[in-house]
């Protein structure tokens, strides 16, 4: 008997002990989760009674150099539902998929979804969200938003570039500058009860979001317009595939004017040609990729003739040749195995170096080249800056492709000093003549000039210091002097333009592979010829018909010139260009 109940009392002690374990180990936990954890839990609770609505920031505007507004917003509205808090589903349904233009089965879907807010449609435009907010239907939110409108549609659409539907930038300026574009969004927090629903006169907390910063760039609407009119014009006269245009100042690398014919609508971005409409989705991004692409920026090609400025100043620079020296063109040059022809089929036959450069002689830029050698001709090319990017602030500048010195011999030695066997960018190129008259200094091109708040208060200035010196003073003057001289009464007398002194260089360079017989021409032209403050580049893609440079590309640059240098203020001069063909010929 007295077995048994020891044996009771030890079951009931252990049972006590058991339950006084559990007790200590539920308050150790109580105690975690109320001490250790309960900012955690207090979080949680809250989030469960808060809903939170994003305020969108309006993206900062672009403005030309003038202060012309090329990008800037539109409000739209976001509409949305909260599932919780509808009382009529049905209506809610009909209502936004009829005015909304979405399936009923698509807005049914996120109706009944249970989410704190579901996203019906985005930049809706803002008469129809007032519409649909005036039908105060329980649980539909119309918030306001913004999209990016360009007022010129598509006027320097590859240089300004476009947003998505976050309103954040995608090519161009828009992704470039982004950090200072965006700005920063606000927030819009309500109370909602255990079910859900937003609680009425609950105080409302509110973050306000921060406009993002103007963006005033070197770009002139002005010359612009002009140069894309110019462009299209040739384009069109001409059946070509493409004309680019690039203007720019030649002293400090500011970019007037970028085209790339034809441009597209920002406000449409994704709207492909008429008959491609139903391409795959893969055809179809590469067909927008090629619609936005940048060929001033983003493609290289065989410059051709206007590369022998570049030649021409290397030699002067390094003294192995004179405006006086004299050189015979019977139509070719031998080099190593190859027959090199000149585009003059029977020679120029003698000619000083500057009238070989006033006929564009391939012989005598051949030449010059041998005297050079490779290794002072490839010192040149490096110290020139062909060798880098320019550095321009939009992404996707292409690299020179260029032989590697181990593998240019005298054939392509040859090649390389009248522009052809390597490629750049056309806006490598004019930056390059750019250095060259300037005075012999390397500029950057650019487009960015300062950021200003919402307020027009000065936020940031970008500065642009000046370059290393690539060639003399004295060089840069003789190589002005020399193309104002192919314009005066050379290969560019096209560009003439009566009242200013015009210097340029005209360019024919046959497309790879050559057995298709295509052209790209072009003409890269400045002025005044004595003292460059303006320079532009225009290339022709695959013009049909006649397609010389010195035909077809030096008259546009002459027509841009004629409108946009008394824009610029740029007087006109009554002083005769001396006759080079008199001192020298």
């Amino acid at each position: 008997m007295n077995e048994n109940r020891t044996h009771h009392r030890g079951r009931i002690t252990a049972a006590m002990l058991i339950l006084t374990l559990a007790a200590a180990v539920l308050a150790g936990r109580l105690c975690y989760l109320m001490i250790v954890r309960s900012e955690h839990y207090s979080q949680m609770a809250e989030e469960l009674h808060q809903r939170e609505r994003t305020i969108k920031a309006a993206r900062g505007q672009i403005l030309d150099r003038n202060g012309t507004v090329i990008a800037t917003n539109r409000t739209v509205c976001t509409i949305s539902v909260v599932h919780n808090q509808i009382e009529d589903q049905e209506k809610v349904i009909q209502v936004l998929s009829k005015e909304l233009g979405i399936s009923e089965e698509t807005v049914r879907k996120k109706v009944e979804t249970y989410s704190s807010r579901e996203i019906i449609k985005t930049n809706v435009d803002k008469e129809l969200g007032d519409k649909i907010r005036d039908m105060r239907m329980a649980g539909v939110k119309v918030d306001e938003d913004y999209k990016r409108y360009y007022p010129y549609d598509s006027l320097a659409s590859k240089v300004l570039g476009f947003t998505g539907g976050d309103n954040q930038g995608i090519i161009g300026l828009e992704v470039e500058y982004e950090e200072c574009l965006k700005g920063i969004n606000g927030k819009i927090l309500t109370m909602a009860d255990a079910a859900g629903v937003e609680i009425e006169n609950a105080a409302e907390d509110r973050i306000e979001p921060i406009a993002g910063n103007d963006l005033q760039i070197s770009l002139d609407v002005n010359i612009q317009k002009y140069a894309e009119q110019a462009a299209y014009q040739v384009m069109e006269k001409k059946g070509a595939k493409g004309v680019s245009v690039i203007i720019m100042n030649p002293q400090n690398g500011e970019i007037l004017a970028m085209v790339n014919a034809p441009e597209f609508d920002l406000n449409h971005p994704f709207v492909l040609p008429e008959g491609q409409e139903n391409a795959g989705e893969k055809e179809k991004q590469d067909l927008l990729n090629q619609i936005w692409r940048n060929s001033c920026i983003n493609d290289t090609y065989e410059p051709g003739s206007t590369f022998k400025i570049i030649t021409a100043a290397a030699g002067l620079e390094e003294g192995v040749v004179k405006l006086e020296d004299h050189f015979s063109c019977p139509g070719f040059r031998i080099v190593e195995d190859r027959k090199i022809r000149c585009h003059k089929v029977g020679g120029h036959g003698s000619e000083t170096f500057l009238q070989g450069m006033m006929n564009s002689c391939n012989p005598v830029l051949i030449d010059v080249g041998q005297r050079l050698g490779v290794d002072r001709y490839y010192k040149y090319f490096e110290q020139f800056g062909l060798k880098g990017k320019t550095g321009v602030d939009i992404p996707g500048e292409a690299s020179t492709i260029m032989h590697k010195k181990e593998n240019m011999k005298a054939v392509e030695l040859a090649t390389v000093s009248f522009g052809q066997s390597f490629q750049i960018t056309p806006l490598q190129l004019i930056t390059t003549v750019s250095s060259i008259i300037n005075g012999g200094t390397r500029v950057t091109p650019h487009f960015g000039i300062q950021w200003t708040s919402a307020d027009g208060e000065t936020v940031h200035k970008y500065d642009y210091p000046e370059g290393e010196r690539i060639l003399s003073e004295e060089t840069s003057a003789t190589m002005r002097y020399i193309l104002e001289q192919v314009v005066a009464e050379g290969s560019g007398k096209n560009a003439k333009l009566e009242g200013y002194r015009i210097g340029g260089k005209t360019a024919t360079s046959e497309k790879l592979p050559r057995s298709l017989k295509k052209y790209i021409s072009s003409f890269i032209g400045f002025a005044p010829a004595d003292n460059p403050q303006v320079i532009a580049l225009i290339t022709i893609n695959e013009p049909e018909g006649v397609y010389y440079g010195g035909t077809i590309a030096a008259p546009v640059i002459a027509d841009i010139f004629k409108n946009i240098l008394p824009y610029l203020g740029i007087p006109e001069t009554e002083e005769e260009t001396v006759s080079a063909i008199r001192i020298y010929g």
